[in-house]
């Protein structure tokens, strides 16, 4: 790219952004050029925490104990 006339280097500049958003497309990536208004609640039921989210884990035991007794 460095070797390459301004004109031809702005060219390609354009190439690969088109090439970019070709494959943000097809990938399903395509990012939203005008900002949204994020709406409240409108992920509820999406998504859910299992019962024992808080309880400790059996590989954290020993640390438990230890910074228990301080």
């Amino acid at each position: 790219m460095e070797t390459l006339p301004s004109e031809l280097k702005e060219d390609a500049k354009k190439l690969i952004e088109e090439l970019i958003k070709k494959t943000k497309k097809k990938n399903g990536f395509e990012l939203k050029k005008e900002s949204s208004k994020r709406v409240f609640g409108s992920l509820k039921g999406k998504i859910h925490l299992s019962e024992d989210f808080d309880a400790p884990l059996d590989g954290f035991k020993d640390y438990t104990v230890l910074f228990s007794k301080q």
